[in-house]
């Protein structure tokens, strides 16, 4: 899975960025998570994640605990654009930051891609 975020207004960058790190920390300690990567340009207002997950339903449930389902409610107003995809990678790999690149880039343009 991966995610863009874009802020609307830079005075929300450096405490979105914390609540990005905390989140981040929640995910990397969830149950079927297998690895989790987050870019912050703050210059930019703009927040990139990659999360490889044992299943769908493994990624749902840690979404929607604290501190992840409070965090996206409170900066949901604060965004200027939001985009994610979703794709399957074969056993024993995992998903790199080039691809997961080209998916948010064809996901932001024509709606998620498999």
């Amino acid at each position: 899975m991966a995610s863009r975020f874009e802020l609307k207004k830079r005075r929300d960058v450096p405490m979105f960025l914390v609540a990005a790190l905390r989140v981040r920390q929640q995910m990397l300690a969830s149950p079927g998570v297998i690895g989790v990567s987050l870019i912050a340009q703050p210059l930019r207002k703009t927040f990139y994640t990659l999360s490889a997950w044992q299943d769908r339903q493994a990624l749902d449930s840690a979404v929607a605990t604290a501190p992840h389902a409070e965090t996206m409610a409170r900066f949901r107003t604060k965004m200027a654009s939001s985009v994610f995809t979703f794709w399957r990678v074969s056993d024993g790999r995992r998903p790199e930051w080039p691809d997961a690149r080209r998916r948010l880039e064809q996901a932001a343009v024509h709606g998620p891609i498999s």
